[in-house]
């Protein structure tokens, strides 16, 4: 069984960075595809990015808001895989999970992709 825990968030102010860390054991990360979603109070879960499995293509995903800013990146000697959060605004204030699942569609970054969650680490940024 795969399991995903997530961890890095925390308060930062607008401009900040922070990093994310979902350190997934149970297996070789490097065999999944793993995905970084966000939900705000009131929203909806949504994609932020996501990163192939390496015997796939390893290729990866940003969402439109994201693009620029954010880097999903793959360690497999730690088997985690991060997010790295730049120039984080606002509306980057979410909590944060990641999941994974054997194989995903190419050039999305879906929620019914994923099967195997993790509980989520909360990122605010606020003056």
């Amino acid at each position: 069984q795969l399991q995903l825990v997530e961890s890095g968030g925390g308060l930062v102010q607008p401009g900040g960075s922070l990093r994310l860390s979902c350190e997934v054991s149970g297996d070789a990360v490097e065999y999944y595809a793993i995905g970084w979603f966000r939900q705000a109070p009131g929203k909806e879960r949504e994609g932020v990015s996501c990163i192939r499995s390496s015997s796939s293509d390893g290729t990866t995903y940003y969402a439109d808001s994201v693009k620029g800013r954010f880097t999903i990146s793959r360690d497999s000697a730690k088997n985690t895989v991060y997010l790295q959060m730049n120039s984080l605004k606002a509306e980057d204030t979410a909590d944060y999970f990641c999941a994974g699942d054997w194989e995903v569609v190419p050039g999305q970054c879906q929620t019914y992709d994923y099967d195997h969650w993790g509980r989520g680490t909360r990122v605010t940024v606020s003056a």
